[in-house]
């Protein structure tokens, strides 16, 4: 699917109204937490060869950190999804204001090389937990971990809710020029500039 297609198709799911339950958001991420634990060994396998990791220093900052995040997320959600009340101005009175958190719609994340596996699918955590569709699209400079990731959530997810983007810089250009809600992005200075003026 191309990306502005794939872009399209997510804003069209998203507007469907599924991802804001509460009981939608946990299976999505206990889906993101069994997928982990499955692909465990591929993942060790892609950080040795993308970066010459070993498969303890993976799981110590790669997938255990994620699996932990998942664990909190889950705890937590309701939680964070109620609506908070605040106090009205004066003006207002008898009124009664809150807080209610929304999700934003469609997300980009934007990850680097170095922690190619926990620095794509941490903000893919927060994402979803929050009630979002997502595109990730990892470093081409970790190509194995890039495909992996793409694996993973091509098993886990359907296309519309979240999906990968895998190559270099003219996929980058690509995507930021797409209208997205949210970016999450961890990289270069030069990139984030871009990121910035669009986000």
């Amino acid at each position: 699917m191309e990306i502005a297609e794939l872009v399209k198709t997510q804003r069209a799911y998203f507007r469907t109204g599924v991802t804001r339950s509460a009981q939608f958001r946990e299976y999505a991420l206990r889906k993101l937490q069994a997928g982990l634990r499955d692909y465990a060994d591929r993942i060790a396998e892609a950080t040795a060869r993308d970066l010459g990791k070993d498969p303890l220093e993976t799981y110590m900052c790669e997938t255990g950190i994620l699996l932990d995040e998942i664990t909190y997320a889950i705890k937590n959600l309701r939680k964070w999804m109620k609506e908070k009340r605040v106090a009205s101005p004066l003006a207002q009175f008898p009124s009664r204001s809150f807080i209610s958190p929304e999700p934003y719609g469609v997300a980009l994340i934007l990850s680097p090389w170095n922690y190619p596996i926990q620095l794509s699918l941490a903000p893919l955590i927060g994402a979803i937990a929050a009630g979002n569709c997502a595109v990730i699209k990892p470093s081409a400079y970790a190509p194995a971990s890039s495909r992996v990731i793409a694996e993973l959530i091509g098993e886990i997810y359907p296309p519309e809710y979240c999906a990968v983007v895998e190559g270099g810089r003219e996929e980058n250009s690509t995507l930021l020029e797409q209208k997205f809600d949210y970016i999450f992005f961890t990289g270069s200075v030069a990139v984030g500039r871009v990121a910035m003026q669009i986000g």
